[in-house]
C-alpha cells in the first residue's frame, strides 16, 4: 500500500535580500489533516516562509508541491484558489463595516449579502465560532475579531490553514476553543502550519515541529514528546534561562497611587476608564492582565502623562501629578515604554545613538541646549552591552533590529535613566523565547532594586511568572490586585472576559 501524498512539499526554497538571508535551502512535507509547528526566534525566516506559501513572497529558488503537483503561487488570490488560507497575527478589518461586509471583500467569486450572510452564520456555528454576521467590527472583542478572520479562511474551504500567533491576544478559555475548532478541522483533512512562541501549546496541539534558526531548518520534533525546555534549546541552541525573583529586603512605599481615575475615551471606538484605583509600591512588579481593547491605552496614557486627568487622580512619589505632561513627569522619576517598538518607542529611520536622545537627554546629552551626540552615543553603546542588543553598533537604524533586540534597547535606555517608576506594555510581544527570557529576568531584577513596575500585558504566562500582584482591566474596570499565588490562569481568564463581581473589583492598595 502506497503512502499517502504530501499536502505541501517545500523543496530547497531560498529568499535573500540585502542584507540577510530570510530563507536557506529550506525543505519540509505537510501531511492531508496534520497540525505542523513552525518552531524559532524572531529573525529565523518562519514568517518570510509563510508569506513565500502564500504567494506574498517570491522564493529565489526552489520547489513547491502541491498535492504532488508543481505550483508556482505568484500571489494570495492564487493562493486562496489552490485552497491555501492565512489568518495573520495582525488583524486586517475594517472597524466601521459589518462581519460579513469584510468577509465579502476578499471573496474572488461574486456573491449575494444576504446569502453570504447566512452561509457566514452556518460555517461560523458548524466549527463552533459563532458570529452575528451583521454585527459591525468596532463593537467585537478581540477573540471574536479572530473568529472573523478564521471563518473568512473557513468559508474559501482551505486546505492548508497558516495561522501566525493565534493566541497572542486571546482568553485561556477562548484559546481551548480554538484548540478544539482546530482539531475538529485537522480531522476533516485540513492540513494546518501553526506559528507559536508559546511551547506548551505547541505540546498540546501539534503533531510534529519544523525548527528554523537563521533561515535553516535546524532540526525536526514530536512536540509531545519533547518539554518547553528542550522545544527551546532546539530554537535557540542553549539552554533557556530560568527567572529567578528573590524576595525584596528594601523599604516598601507606595510610587504609584491611582485614586477612583474615571476619564470618557476621546476615540469613539475606545473604552472609558471608570473609578480605577490602584497602588504599585517599591520593590513589586503589578502585573495587568486584559484583551486589547478594554481600557488599557486610554489607562496608559493617563499614567505616562500623555492625556492629563484630576490632579489628585494619579500620585508618584506622594506627589499629586495627574495635571502633569509625560514630560514633566518623566522628570520626577517615570518612565514608559509603549506597546508599540517602533513610531512611538523608536523613530525607524534613526540611529539607536538619536533614539538615545529621545527620552534620555535629560541624562547630560545637552549642553547650552544642544545637542551632545558624544554623550548620546556613549549612552547608546553603553545600553547596547549591557542588554546585549545585537546590532550594528550605535549608528544603526532602529528599524535594522529584530523586534526583541529593539525591545532589548527600548527597555534598557528606559532603565539607565535610574527611574523610581517604571510602566511597560507588552513587554515581550512577538519576542522569541530567548530574548523574552532576558527582558522578563531584566525587569525582575529592576523590581527588586526598589524600583516599581507596571506591567500590562495580554500574556497571561509572563504576568504569573513576573508578577508580585496581578490585576485585570475588562471593559474599562479594573479589579483588585490578587497576589500570584492567590491567583489562577481559569479565573483571571474569566474576568478578562468580563465576568468579575463588584467584589472583585474593589480598591485594593496592599503590597503583596
Amino acid at each position: 500500500m502506497s503512502s499517502p501524498e504530501a499536502r505541501l512539499k517545500l523543496l530547497h526554497i531560498s529568499k535573500r535580500y540585502p542584507s540577510v538571508v530570510a530563507n536557506d535551502d529550506i525543505s519540509l512535507s505537510v501531511m492531508p489533516g496534520e497540525i505542523h509547528a513552525i518552531l524559532g526566534e524572531n529573525g529565523a525566516g518562519k514568517s518570510t516562509l509563510m508569506k513565500i506559501i502564500y504567494g506574498a513572497v517570491k522564493a529565489d529558488s526552489g520547489e513547491m508541491l502541491w498535492d504532488g503537483r508543481q505550483v508556482n503561487v505568484s500571489n494570495p488570490a492564487q493562493a486562496r484558489r489552490l485552497g491555501i488560507g492565512m489568518v495573520f497575527q495582525h488583524f486586517s478589518l475594517f472597524e466601521t463595516l459589518s462581519v460579513v461586509e469584510n468577509i465579502a471583500l476578499v471573496l474572488d467569486e461574486a456573491f449575494d449579502l444576504a446569502a453570504l450572510a447566512v452561509r457566514v452564520k452556518e460555517v461560523s456555528e458548524r466549527y463552533g465560532l459563532p458570529l452575528d454576521p451583521h454585527r459591525l467590527v468596532h463593537s467585537l472583542s478581540v477573540g471574536e475579531r479572530q473568529r472573523v478572520e478564521i471563518v473568512r479562511c473557513l468559508l474559501q474551504d482551505p486546505k492548508l490553514l497558516i495561522l501566525d500567533e493565534p493566541t497572542s491576544v486571546l482568553t485561556p478559555q477562548a484559546v481551548q476553543k480554538l484548540f478544539e475548532t482546530l482539531r475538529r478541522l485537522a480531522s476533516e483533512g485540513v492540513s494546518i502550519l501553526y506559528i507559536s512562541h508559546k511551547l506548551h501549546e505547541i505540546q498540546s496541539l501539534c503533531d510534529s515541529a519544523t525548527i528554523m534558526r537563521g533561515g535553516k531548518v535546524t532540526g525536526t520534533a514530536i512536540p509531545r514528546d519533547e518539554t518547553p525546555a528542550s522545544l527551546a534549546r532546539m530554537m535557540i541552541g542553549r539552554e533557556l534561562p530560568v527567572c529567578v525573583a528573590p524576595p525584596y529586603h528594601g523599604p516598601v512605599h507606595p510610587v504609584l497611587q491611582v485614586e477612583r481615575l474615571s476619564l470618557a475615551s476621546d476615540d469613539p471606538f475606545g473604552t472609558s476608564l471608570k473609578d480605577i484605583s490602584l497602588t504599585v509600591n517599591a520593590g513589586e512588579i503589578v502585573g495587568i492582565a486584559g484583551i486589547s481593547g478594554n481600557g488599557q491605552a486610554e489607562l496608559l496614557a493617563a499614567l505616562s502623562g500623555e492625556t492629563t486627568v484630576d490632579r489628585e487622580a494619579v500620585w508618584l512619589a506622594g506627589e499629586a501629578v495627574g495635571h502633569l505632561d509625560a514630560g514633566r513627569r518623566r522628570d520626577r522619576g517615570l518612565v514608559f515604554v509603549p506597546e508599540e517598538r517602533l513610531g512611538r518607542g523608536a523613530v525607524p529611520a534613526l540611529s539607536l545613538a538619536r533614539n538615545a536622545l529621545l527620552t534620555g537627554h535629560r541624562q547630560g546629552m545637552k549642553r547650552w541646549g544642544l545637542v551632545a551626540f558624544d554623550k548620546a552615543q556613549a549612552f547608546a553603546e553603553q545600553c547596547i552591552a549591557r542588554f546585549d542588543v545585537r546590532c550594528g553598533g550605535p549608528g544603526a537604524a532602529a528599524r535594522s533590529l529584530s523586534g526583541g533586540n529593539l525591545q532589548k534597547f527600548i527597555v534598557g535606555r528606559e532603565i539607565m535613566l535610574a527611574p523610581k517608576l517604571m510602566i511597560v506594555a507588552q513587554p515581550t510581544w512577538g519576542v522569541d523565547v530567548g530574548a523574552s527570557a532576558f527582558l522578563r529576568q531584566t525587569l525582575l531584577d529592576l523590581s527588586r532594586s526598589g524600583v516599581a513596575i507596571l506591567v500590562i500585558s495580554e500574556e497571561l504566562e509572563e504576568l504569573f511568572e513576573i508578577s508580585d500582584r496581578i490585576a485585570v482591566l475588562a471593559a474599562g474596570r479594573l479589579s483588585a490586585p490578587q497576589p500570584r499565588e492567590q491567583a489562577d490562569a481559569e479565573s483571571v481568564g474569566l474576568q478578562m472576559a468580563g465576568l468579575f463581581t463588584d467584589t472583585d473589583a474593589e480598591v485594593s492598595h496592599a503590597p503583596a
